[in-house]
């Protein structure tokens, strides 16, 4: 569902407060709400949220409410489940009034969508597209109904593709201690 506007420049986005609680992202130009996630969606994203900090990743690079300015036809901004700020991008957003990463900004260096019914087309194609245009480092795609956790690795100029399934360990560029398999992630425990 869109929310009928005008449609907005990112600066309006960022600007943005309809006096509600409700999320947005920025669709085109056009506010869409970001709908409230299942229970699953949520506890798979606060178990990344977990591991990371566990890793030694600090608390201030991790968030799951910050969004990043994507190219669209008109403005974008998306809101991933969780996002793993590089240091750069993490100093930029200090004191910002919205925790959105302009173009102008560095990318955050992790991007991670849980995919909800009905999604797949959004994050498998679209949200592909957006974020390589960022050139974001990984964007890890973890989809419950297809049991799969997809990791895409940002190379020369494309992201590679790489499917887990299972017991399968998911392997990182970022993360070269990583001790996850794709089965621990969609189960969240």
């Amino acid at each position: 569902m869109t929310i009928a506007t005008k449609p907005l420049t990112l600066e309006e986005y960022a600007s943005f407060d309809d006096g509600t609680d409700t999320r947005y992202e920025l669709v085109d130009g056009n506010l869409v709400p970001v709908s409230t996630e299942s229970d699953l969606n949520d506890r798979i994203a606060s178990f990344l949220y977990a591991y990371f900090l566990q890793l030694g990743i600090p608390y201030y690079r991790l968030s799951m409410k910050a969004q990043v300015a994507v190219s669209g036809r008109l403005a974008s901004a998306r809101q991933p489940d969780l996002m793993l700020l590089s240091e750069e991008s993490a100093i930029a957003l200090e004191g910002a009034k919205q925790r959105l990463i302009m173009h102008d900004m560095p990318p955050p260096s992790l991007v991670v969508e849980v995919v909800s019914p009905k999604q797949e087309e959004r994050d498998y194609r679209y949200k592909r597209l957006e974020y390589a245009g960022r050139h974001i480092a990984e964007y890890w795609i973890v989809d419950p109904m297809a049991q799969q956790l997809t990791v895409l690795v940002w190379r020369d100029g494309l992201y590679q593709e790489r499917v887990y399934r299972e017991t399968q360990a998911v392997e990182s560029p970022l993360f070269p201690t990583l001790a996850l398999t794709a089965e621990k992630i969609l189960l969240a425990k």
